[in-house]
């Protein structure tokens, strides 16, 4: 039997590749593979993707050798276009014949509603996996997201680094084609020290195990990645430690080698008196190091690389590691020593000479601001004003020193240190290494009630300055990432369980900001915000909702009522979720509907009565004793925030409210009668609203 499908096999062999973009140019290159053979219609079973630092890669498995045989049928000109008036056939007919490939006697006659037309009804042989593949690769190249292309040798070419060689083999058979300059073949390179001469695939099967065998190389990004870890863990325990190692970092250092190799290595123990900020960020972000942890806590004086050659003298390689690592922290230790002689204090008051944003001041301004906002938050939530103040006053002093000057990423937790050993309040010094967090999506919250308040004023002190200054994000553009800060700020609200009311606090901080705005601002700030919010929902962010758990017409319904705090917003969403799934909950969301429907259409003024005297019908009386009955514990209830309670209470004037639109007439012909209803209605429809607006689920 015949065989049906081969393996596949693409790889572009380069200088070294940029390590941070590594890993999403391997899974863009693969997903475009993938999504091309799929619409080629070229069946296969899975693709496996590769990357190292001088290679990207993809292998298809059981990919079939063609494209299905198609049924075609291709509509020509009219007939009476296509014949003359004693049938001969015209230019046209001959024309469309000759297109198809097909003798003139061969096409046939499509009657149609618009009347007849030539056709051509045929079977159309699927193309070759050797015909696709080329323009495949080549288009799966063009749309990898290379920020900026380079070119190298006399030739117009460009790709994110020089290509060297490219295989591209269906089995054991090498599918030609010329690729970014080069010619396809089955011959690929191992480690650049360790394999540096060609290694000849015989077929796409060998790939990536005579890659490792041969070439010394780990093909696979993933399967590299977990190697490493795993060999730094080893290492560590091997020297009674914990390695500690980030996601981010192993990412990084999986993209600088292709055969990974542990070395551990140690700097001076007098290193250690050090933060062990300092020293996990010099080894971290300037050497790419993992620290090593001691078994019962805190940092070693060890750490761990990962070499990409198995030095013939390893003692070589670490001690060139020490000698590198060495002269940094000296550095961080000379830096440590020179801002001890000066106070954050000090330091806040030289924040004048520095500018913040022009239009809004310098950064001492704006730690004024920042500070009177903190203050007036903490007192709004009942806590200590002086502390959020002092805080806020010398946040941003850091910024100022030397170490933070040499590792930024270090700012505000630097600030922590020194102002413990200013002697400043506990409360204040943690809060200046607080005001920074969330600095991503996920990083962890302030948790201190001073750090809450300072971190609040300091989002929304950059985010009021800056809309003031009309510079609001705009399409994809936000250079001064407010989308962020407004993430960060809800995050804090709800996660922190922290009932503020937000469009006061805007109101505050614009009253600050040196540039004068509209009032209409306020609102613009808060929608922003808000649309922030529910990216937070319905994208899944929420780590106390399941994703999915939040619709937009949820959503939608609660941003109706505008609560001004989003810790608000968020318990009367979770009501409304709940709400939805009980039994009563769309026919009471439709009753809402149509309630609201009927108001406005009658355009009541907002302050009609009901007259008890006026209830006629037994359905309308039955409502109207559920309404009373129910509004005492219903109010209660919005007073103290359970929602849940307040829609479930009137979730269970279900059957009245069916019996009154099944048996009572709105529009009477007596016009008091008529405007009763309406009154009853509007009072059913407020204590739907005093939650959300539930018509528009």
């Amino acid at each position: 039997m015949t065989q049906q499908h081969t393996e596949l096999l693409v790889e572009i062999g380069t200088e070294e590749l940029p390590p941070i973009a590594l890993r999403g140019l391997e899974l863009a290159f693969a997903d475009s593979i993938s999504r091309q053979l799929s619409d080629a219609r070229l069946p296969f079973s899975d693709v496996q993707s590769f990357a190292t630092p001088r290679r990207l890669a993809v292998r298809v498995h059981k990919l079939s050798l063609k494209q299905p045989d198609q049924r075609v049928e291709r509509r020509g000109p009219p007939t009476k276009i296509a014949f003359d008036a004693s049938g001969s056939p015209t230019k046209a007919a001959v024309k469309f014949a000759n297109s198809n490939n097909i003798a003139l006697d061969r096409l046939e006659t499509l009657e149609t509603d618009k009347g007849a037309y030539l056709v051509h009804r045929g079977i159309e042989a699927g193309r070759t996996l050797e015909d696709l593949v080329p323009d495949i690769v080549k288009l799966a190249l063009n749309e990898l997201p290379i920020p900026r292309r380079m070119r190298w040798g006399s030739n117009d070419i460009e790709f994110v680094r020089p290509v060297h060689w490219v295989v591209l083999m269906a089995g054991t058979s090498i599918i030609d084609a010329n690729i970014l300059g080069q010619q396809t073949g089955n011959i690929t390179f191992g480690h650049r020290f360790h394999a540096p001469g060609a290694i000849c695939l015989e077929r796409a099967e060998e790939y990536p195990a005579k890659l490792e065998d041969v070439g010394k190389v780990v093909a696979g990004f993933l399967a590299r990645k977990a190697q490493i870890l795993s060999l730094a863990q080893d290492a560590a325990k091997a020297h009674n430690g914990k390695v500690h190692v980030p996601d981010a970092l192993l990412s990084e250092v999986t993209a600088l080698v292709e055969w990974p190799i542990p070395v551990v290595g140690s700097f001076d123990d007098g290193f250690l008196q050090l933060p062990d900020e300092v020293l996990i960020s010099t080894l971290e972000e300037h050497q790419r190091y993992f620290p090593v942890h001691k078994a019962g806590g805190g940092l070693s004086n060890q750490f761990i690389t990962i070499s990409n050659i198995a030095s013939t003298a390893p003692d070589q390689v670490r001690l060139g590691n020490e000698k590198v690592v060495k002269p940094r922290l000296a550095d961080a230790a000379f830096f440590w020593q020179q801002d001890l002689k000066l106070s954050l204090r000090d330091r806040a008051h030289k924040l004048s000479d520095v500018v913040y944003q022009k239009g809004l001041g310098s950064i001492h301004d704006k730690s004024q601001r920042v500070a009177k906002l903190a203050g007036a938050i903490a007192e709004a939530l009942g806590n200590n004003p002086a502390d959020a103040i002092s805080a806020g006053q010398l946040a941003k002093a850091d910024l100022l020193t030397e170490m933070v000057g040499e590792f930024p990423e270090l700012q505000g937790v630097m600030g922590h240190y020194y102002a413990k050993l200013d002697g400043e309040p506990n409360d204040v010094a943690i809060a200046i290494g607080e005001h920074y967090l969330p600095r991503f999506a996920g990083d962890e919250l302030p948790v201190t009630s001073t750090g809450q308040a300072v971190s609040i004023a300091d989002r929304l002190d950059t985010l009021t300055g800056i809309f003031a200054l009309g510079k609001r994000p705009s399409g994809n553009k936000d250079p001064f990432a407010l989308r962020r800060l407004a993430l960060g700020l809800v995050r804090i609200l709800i996660e922190g369980q922290i009932d503020l009311d937000l469009k006061q606090c805007i109101q505050q901080s614009l009253e600050l900001q040196p540039v004068k705005s509209e009032a209409s601002i306020v609102d613009d700030i808060y929608d922003f915000i808000v649309d922030r919010l529910k990216n937070y929902y319905l994208d899944g962010q929420n780590p106390l909702l399941k994703q999915g758990a939040i619709t937009a017409e949820q959503f939608e319904a609660v941003r109706q009522r505008m609560p001004v705090s989003p810790l608000d917003f968020h318990h009367r969403l979770n009501a409304v979720a709940g709400f939805a799934q009980l039994p009563e909950g769309e026919s009471l969301a439709a009753a809402n509907k149509r309630i609201a429907n009927i108001l406005k259409a009658a355009k009541l003024s907002g302050t009609e009565q009901i007259d008890a005297a006026l209830l006629t019908e037994p359905a309308e009386i039955a409502l109207f004793d559920a309404l009373t009955a129910i509004a005492d514990n219903h109010a209660d209830a919005v007073l103290r925030q359970d929602y849940g309670k307040a829609l479930s209470q009137l979730a269970e004037l279900r059957a009245p409210v069916d019996r009154f639109f099944d048996n009572v007439m709105v529009n009477a012909d007596d016009a008091a009668i008529k405007a009763n209803r309406l009154a009853l209605l509007l009072r059913l429809r407020r204590l739907f609203l005093d939650v959300a607006d539930l018509s528009g689920l």
